[in-house]
This record gives C-alpha cells, sequence and structure tokens, in this order.
C-alpha cells in the first residue's frame, strides 16, 4: 500500500468544533508565549475531549514546552480515538498490512493519520529514553509502510544506534 496514494478525505483539522472550543484554542495560541496557554486548551479538552483538533493542539503545548510525558499520554489518546475510527485493534502491535489493506479507501487520510500519530508516540518514547518500546514501534511503522512515507526508518536507525552506544 503506497501511503500517499490517496485523495484527501476526511481531515480532522477540517471537522469543526464548537465556537467556544475553537475560541479556547485561539486564545491558548495568543497567550502561548506567556506561557499561560495551558489552562485554555485544558477546558478545551473539557468540552470537546474526542475533538482531535484540541488533541493536537494539547500535544503540540505540551511538546513545544518539552513535558514529554504529558505529550505522551495526550498522543496515546489520540491514537486511540483514531483507531476506533478505524477499528484497528487496540494493541499497536497487532496492526498488519492486510488490515491496513482492507481500509476503505476513503478513510486513508486516517490510516496516515494513525501511523504519524505512531510514529509521534515512537519519537516520544526515545526522547524519554524508552529505547526499547521506540524501537518496537518504529520497526512496526517501517513494516507496514514499505515505502516508508511516514519516514519512520532514519528513527528507527537512530534508536538503534543510540541503543548501541548505551
Amino acid at each position: 500500500m503506497d501511503l500517499l496514494d490517496f485523495d484527501a478525505q476526511d481531515l480532522y483539522f477540517e471537522r469543526e468544533d464548537p465556537l467556544e472550543v475553537r475560541t479556547l484554542i485561539k486564545e491558548a495560541a495568543e497567550s502561548y508565549g506567556s506561557g499561560d496557554g495551558e489552562l485554555p486548551l485544558l477546558q478545551a479538552y473539557l468540552r470537546a475531549p474526542e475533538s482531535l483538533n484540541v488533541l493536537v493542539a494539547l500535544n503540540r503545548f505540551y511538546y513545544y514546552r518539552h513535558r514529554l510525558t504529558e505529550a505522551l499520554l495526550i498522543s496515546e489518546k489520540a491514537l486511540a480515538i483514531i483507531r476506533a475510527g478505524l477499528a484497528f485493534p487496540e494493541d499497536w502491535q497487532q496492526l498488519n498490512i492486510g488490515l491496513l489493506g482492507s481500509v476503505p479507501s476513503a478513510s486513508l487520510t486516517r490510516v496516515r493519520l494513525y501511523l504519524f500519530t505512531l510514529k509521534s508516540i515512537g519519537f516520544l518514547h526515545m526522547r524519554l529514553g524508552n529505547l526499547d518500546l521506540s524501537r518496537s514501534i518504529f520497526e512496526k511503522l517501517v513494516e507496514m509502510d514499505v515505502k516508508d512515507r511516514i519516514g519512520a526508518q532514519a528513527l528507527l536507525e537512530l534508536v538503534v544506534e543510540r541503543q548501541i552506544h548505551v
């Protein structure tokens, strides 16, 4: 399966959240520099806990504030939401090429989002020093994405190199 050979449909950021949630996300963006962006994002999350727009904003906030553990929790929550919409197994290790190939073409954007989110989780684990888990995630992504459209191969090589020098 070529993960670039599809029409972009069902993009998460095209799903409109309620006005109050959008306003809170905007407020958080405007107050990021002062460090006051977390509260409006958490308020948005309480109002729309399944919103990928909110989860992506929270993830970015935590990542750029170097709060990697919180970013990881948010990425895992996003993965669970995306997974449920695709009827993928709860355990990403059970994912296989056949399952990816059975997804309707209208859902391929979601498949890519799932794989990129899993890559984010692997990257965060790598940054947190969980190299074995990170490596397992990148190996699964490389197995699923033989053309390396997601870009996990270089991260796999990096984590293997880090494991050699630990």
